[in-house]
């Protein structure tokens, strides 16, 4: 399936039935008095995540959702029926924007977690409701209220603990693959991941934490160039960044150079990204033999000065995969210890009840 981020909806929640203006007529009861019921309440429009989808490929057809009108209110006191809510189920890391002013109205970050965006009309009132002690025959009632109607754009920006970073063909591809169940595109040629792909890297029952393959990154992504800031933002939701750099590049590249340049890109993209923790991954080392590996590496680390954690790997030969997933793990278990201790349980922010919409970008 084509992998979608951004997609433009419609949503429009249903009216608010009218009330009724009825009176009893009923044998042997000759002062009847009114007896119109409320009309029934309008559906919502709700969206909803769903922990089991990855795109907003759906919403590339589907694009409005209207919800049913209340029932009106009856003789006899009779309330009419409410409509049902409409429930829009967008995958985990959809950030809602409200179209016309732009402003943010929340993310779906959790499974199941619901999110008002178009509230229905409520019901009008029946004309039981206008009796008084001196308006014993009220003819009063009141139409049902508008639901809402909003425009909404839908961005998506995918939850992942780990994000892979570095220059096509770096061997993102293979090492998700070689460290998880995912089984992105592999080949000998840049450019062969289009769409992020996540991975669930599972180290024993119960400790296992999420990776995530983003598409390759070019010089001058941060300003445009290629699908650059389309692939950056989805790292800004990652707490630890893989920077992966080809121990010999194609075509004679500078290994230290490349890492440089992504680094600027971060920079101008993100400055708070560019600030993460990032630890540096020198992949394909089963292209030279172990001391001309070892060399290289202590030549790439020197010449940037490296003072994070770096790893030598080989995801074909399956070299230095362990130890790489076994600091993964720990990193993400010490740094969960920390949220609990600080009380934060969440890093990111919902909304139950706001609404709102965003430019159409197609």
């Amino acid at each position: 399936m084509k992998f979608v981020d951004e997609a433009s909806i419609t949503v429009v929640a249903g009216k608010g039935g009218p009330g009724s203006a009825s009176f009893r007529r009923e044998k042997y009861i000759p002062k009847g008095g009114p007896d119109g019921g409320n009309g029934g309440d309008g559906g919502s429009v709700w969206l909803e995540g769903n922990s089991g989808l990855n795109t907003l490929a759906d919403f590339r057809h589907a694009r409005h959702f209207k919800a049913r009108n209340g029932e009106p209110g009856a003789g006899k006191d009779r309330t009419g029926k409410s409509a049902d809510d409409i429930v829009i189920r967008v995958p985990l890391g959809t950030i809602v924007i409200a179209q016309e002013t732009g402003e943010k109205i929340g993310e779906v970050t959790a499974h199941e977690q619901r999110m008002l965006v178009a509230r229905g009309g409520e019901g009008g009132r029946g004309n039981i409701n206008f009796k008084s002690s001196v308006n014993r025959a009220p003819r009063q009632f009141t139409p049902g209220t508008p639901g809402e109607e909003r425009k909404l754009f839908l961005e998506l920006k995918v939850l992942a603990d780990v994000g892979l970073l570095g220059f096509p063909n770096a061997g993102k591809s293979t090492l998700i693959s070689a460290v998880s169940a995912a089984r992105p595109k592999v080949a000998d040629y840049p450019f062969t991941t289009l769409h992020p792909n996540l991975g669930v890297v599972s180290i024993e029952p119960g400790r296992s934490f999420v990776i995530a393959d983003i598409p390759g990154i070019i010089e001058g992504a941060a300003g445009g160039a290629g699908l650059g800031i389309q692939f950056l933002k989805h790292l800004q939701r990652t707490r630890l960044l893989l920077h992966l750099v080809d121990i010999a590049p194609l075509e004679g590249g500078n290994p230290a150079e490349q890492v440089r340049k992504l680094e600027r890109e971060l920079e101008r993209f993100d400055a708070e990204l560019a600030q993460r923790e990032r630890w540096l991954v020198i992949t394909k080392t089963d292209q030279l033999d172990p001391e001309a590996a070892d060399a290289a590496c202590q030549e790439i680390i020197a010449d940037l000065d490296w003072q994070g954690p770096w790893f030598a790997i080989s995801a074909v030969a399956r070299q230095g995969l362990d130890e790489l997933v076994g600091r993964i793990m720990t990193h993400m278990e010490h740094h969960q210890r920390e949220l609990e201790e600080d009380g934060d349980d969440s890093e990111v922010q919902t909304s139950e009840d706001n609404k709102g919409s965003t430019p159409e970008n197609e």
